[in-house]
């Protein structure tokens, strides 16, 4: 039990003061304290979350209504980060290199839902949809063999050079991506017009297309939903946050399916990250890279190193016949009057009768190249369109979309997208184009008759005998030339079997 102070104090006696020893104290070291690891990030759509700087707080029924479609389609992100993956990674290095928001690197969701092959009805194109003159106007090269407005480094590159200098533009992100959509001179003139009858500038007081109102609040609902995907009942699943791919130079032209093999990359998988490519091999006269999984690349690269320059693609020894020019030449073989001149040591573009020549072609039958942009027309036309039947139609002279669409009483753009292309496209002289044709009737029965002339038939008598027109049999059957058919040859038509003939 202890006692009270003052009982003690007065038992105490006075004490001599004690000699104190000397000791001698060391300064201490200065201590460094112990830095803390940083916290790894394993899942890119967390790493975004870290960088979303735009006014994701507001509310209006615009933005509501896009939550509620994302609410209402929540498999739609599953699909996102499954499309994403292979270039989501390199997009968010991109943006913040740029510092910034990273909202932005969610644009290709409302721009391509991640389809790096989207084309719209206006002729955008890629994963950022780009318009031609725009990827013209940011470097974007679009010729036969590439168009960079699908390339995802180019286009990436070019898409944030794009809003960057629309931010400094307006000075407000809402306005940089409602000119990303539209154009910035719409934009402008809409915030003329409501500065001159005193009204807000702000995006969403303006009078603006459509589509325009509706990309905006897209895109801050995304980032709500990205944000905090539990408290709107969304499941993002886990991308890396590492790189996923990375970029070897080939130095020079080299066929797709050599450069499959070199890599140990399936062919498809080389089209979807080099998406930018249109034919069978990377373009003669570049860009001269692909882009591989970052764990084949090194590979890749070793394995390019010992590839002789004579084997990087195929050749062909062509002899020069009477009329042929290297731009006739090279138009046949798809390929360019300098990689001629250049294969083939030529001083000029003089050439002579007889004359042997080494030409570059695919290594493979077109169907391998399955995501080249024949392959991919070739996938669009034939895909069936419900209630429809096809008619293979090559273009004449002086034809153009809307009277291809008269004549068959389908619509313009549908006939666009049954083709791969859009309205605006110029079409060639016996270009092929598919068009899905309705049925007669609602009872109507659309068969595919294989039919073979006899002696006496003519293309009236075999006209009016299934009930069709002479034109339909022609435009059936683009192989069909001059005015006559005979015994044996064989037509095909799209009879109607309900009819009694």
């Amino acid at each position: 039990m202890s006692t009270s102070p003052t009982s003690s104090a007065s038992t105490i006696k006075k004490e001599t003061k004690p000699s104190v020893e000397k000791v001698e104290v060391k300064t201490p070291e200065k201590i460094t304290p112990v830095k803390k690891a940083p916290v790894a990030i394993d899942d890119l759509w967390i790493r975004i979350q870290s960088g979303l700087a735009m006014d994701l707080d507001q509310n209006n029924p615009r933005i509501q209504a896009e939550l509620d479609w994302y609410k209402r389609h929540k498999s739609y992100f599953s699909q996102i980060s499954r499309r994403s993956e292979p270039y989501l990674y390199f997009i968010v290095k991109e943006a913040e290199a740029r510092n910034v928001p990273l909202e932005l690197a969610l644009m290709p969701i409302v721009e391509s839902s991640f389809d790096p092959f989207a084309y719209s009805h206006a002729g955008a194109s890629g994963l950022w949809q780009f318009m031609p003159e725009t990827g013209e106007h940011y470097g974007l090269d679009q010729n036969w063999w590439y168009d960079g407005r699908r390339d995802v480094v180019h286009s990436t590159r070019a898409a944030l050079d794009y809003m960057q200098s629309l931010y400094n533009m307006f000075d407000d992100w809402e306005l940089a991506l409602a000119a990303f959509n539209s154009g910035p001179g719409r934009v402008q003139r809409a915030v003329r017009k409501n500065k001159k009858l005193g009204k807000s500038t702000r995006f969403w007081a303006l009078d603006l297309p459509s589509e325009t109102t509706a990309y905006v609040p897209k895109l801050i609902a995304l980032g709500k939903v990205v944000r905090n995907p539990a408290k709107h009942g969304v499941k993002l699943d886990q991308i890396p946050n590492k790189p996923y791919f990375a970029k070897v130079h080939t130095s020079g032209q080299l066929d797709m399916a050599k450069a499959s093999k070199l890599s140990g990359v399936e062919l498809e998988e080389l089209y979807r990250l080099n998406p930018g490519l249109n034919r069978w091999s990377t373009p003669p006269e570049g860009p001269h890279h692909l882009v591989v999984p970052v764990t084949h690349a090194e590979h890749f690269r070793t394995q390019l190193a010992g590839l002789p320059p004579e084997d990087r693609v195929k050749w062909h020894r062509y002899t020069v016949k009477s009329g042929d020019t290297l731009g006739t030449i090279a138009m046949e073989y798809r390929t360019s009057v300098s990689v001629i001149t250049e294969a083939n040591k030529l001083n000029s573009t003089i050439i002579r009768i007889g004359q042997g020549l080494m030409i570059p072609i695919a290594a493979k039958a077109s169907e391998s190249y399955t995501l080249s942009a024949s392959q991919r027309l070739a996938a669009k036309q034939n895909r069936s369109v419900n209630g429809r039947y096809k008619v293979d139609y090559l273009v004449k002279s002086g034809d153009s979309f809307w009277t291809i669409a008269q004549k068959y009483n389908v619509g313009v753009n549908e006939l666009a997208r049954w083709n791969n292309m859009s309205p605006r496209d110029t079409l060639r002289i016996n270009q092929k184009l598919v068009v899905w044709k309705k049925q007669a009737s609602q009872n109507a029965v659309v068969r595919k008759v294989h039919y073979k002339v006899r002696s006496g038939d003519s293309l009236a008598k075999i006209a009016s005998k299934f009930n069709v027109n002479v034109d339909q049999i022609r435009d059936w059957n683009s192989d069909m030339s001059g005015k006559y058919i005979h015994p044996g040859q064989q037509v095909t038509l799209f009879v109607n079997v309900t009819r009694s003939f």
